[in-house]
């Protein structure tokens, strides 16, 4: 099969949406599959072969986030030149209702067309306005997939029509295999505390654990908090709200995907102290994949990818007293800590590329499908009773289902 997958978001400065096209193109390719992904990047930024970079992004604010988008007659030229050189079976878009490639690509896209959810937003007065404007175009798509129920739940509120659900894949076992640092490893006394997102957003918490770290350090003062990502002034601003405390912060700046994995398998504990804008939780598998013990904030999407607590303990949202307690909790009872571990490390299991690249490539085949066989009321004839009970229909039906 020859997938064209377009990514919205820029590779000048990756994140998840990115690194999940990365992987999801990489796991098609490995079975097989002629695979392109268009992307924005700058000529000169270095990207993975299989992504044909679109060219200069621009920085705009986005779901308490910068997001660096690509739109305009030029992207357009080059999202048509290809999808003419592709001669695509079927094209993936990725966040269709951003103004960036995605959207140009629906609009220009001849071949069966299949779309992610990334996004989970309570309201979203940007998606309110688009609708309108895009609901002829959003009848194209064939299928839907959002990557969790939060995300379901963003498309159905905002947009109608409904979508499978198929959640962001991980290597698991790159994450299981992968050696600890010693530098990076603690003791009883001493345990790390292991963090990773940009500083500079406040939905991802750091300012929340700074707060928490000194109750943490009353119990265990020869704790170490390891910070990884980007974001000088979210850094700035925790240092100075730890004070005198803020050397036990270690401040790692951005990682690579190995240091990542090594700095998960390394660590005590991983915290997850997000306050909201989470659609999954892909930080919180990778980790629970290393092994490692997960603290989080009880948002729906972690919740659930902790099991509801089974593979790890979860805090109230944005409430740092609360979060220091669950910490020294996890810290002080290795035992309770152990067995979250370990059903974590087969719950992580479901999240494995070769799992979620199978249920891609079933909507892809639907899609193939729906693209022959148009019935009633916009269902394809293919779509069989028994797909309705696995939850499948509901993917392809553009209007309807819950909320339309």
């Amino acid at each position: 099969m020859r997938v064209g997958i377009v990514c919205p978001y820029s590779f000048d400065a990756p994140g998840g949406v990115q690194f999940h096209v990365r992987d999801l193109a990489e796991a098609l390719q490995e079975l097989g599959h002629e695979v392109s992904v268009l992307a924005p990047a700058d000529e000169d930024t270095p990207v993975p072969q299989v992504v044909t970079p679109a060219g200069r992004a621009v920085a705009v604010r986005y779901n308490g986030s910068v997001a660096r988008l690509a739109f305009g007659p030029r992207a357009a030229r080059r999202v048509r030149r290809w999808l003419e050189a592709g001669d695509f079976d079927v094209v993936h878009l990725h966040e269709p209702m951003v103004p960036s490639l995605s959207m140009l690509a629906l609009w220009l896209a001849e071949c069966p067309v299949v779309a992610t959810f990334h996004t989970s937003q309570a309201r979203s007065r940007a998606l309110q306005v688009a609708h309108p404007l895009l609901r002829q175009s959003l009848e194209k798509i064939a299928a839907r997939i959002a990557v969790s129920e939060d995300a379901r739940r963003t498309l159905i509120d905002h947009m109608g029509g409904d979508a499978v659900v198929i959640p962001n894949g991980v290597y698991v076992d790159v994450f299981a295999a992968a050696g600890a640092e010693s530098r990076w490893q603690g003791t009883a006394d001493a345990p790390t505390i292991a963090f990773l997102g940009r500083l500079d957003e406040p939905r991802k918490g750091l300012q929340v654990l700074a707060s928490a770290a000194p109750a943490v350090l009353e119990r265990y003062p020869g704790a170490r908090f390891l910070v990884a990502g980007r974001g000088d002034d979210g850094r700035d601003a925790a240092i100075e709200a730890l004070g005198a405390r803020a050397t036990s912060f270690e401040f790692l700046g951005g990682v690579s995907d190995a240091d990542k994995a090594s700095l998960l398998a390394s660590a005590d504990l991983y915290v997850a102290p997000q306050t909201g804008g989470e659609s999954f939780g892909i930080v919180l598998v990778e980790a629970m994949s290393a092994g490692t013990a997960v603290v989080a904030s009880d948002l729906g999407a972690f919740r659930r990818v902790l099991d509801d607590g089974a593979g790890g303990r979860l805090f109230r949202t944005g409430e740092p007293q609360d979060l220091a307690r669950v910490l020294v909790e996890a810290l002080g009872d290795p035992v309770g800590t152990a067995e979250r571990r370990a059903r974590a490390s087969a719950f992580v299991q479901r999240f494995d590329w070769s799992v979620v690249t199978r249920q891609v490539l079933a909507v892809y085949e639907m899609a193939l499908a729906a693209g022959e066989a148009i019935g009633v009321d916009g269902m394809p004839d293919a779509v069989t009773a028994a797909d309705d009970r696995t939850g499948w229909r509901r993917a392809l039906r553009p209007g309807g289902g819950e909320g339309a």
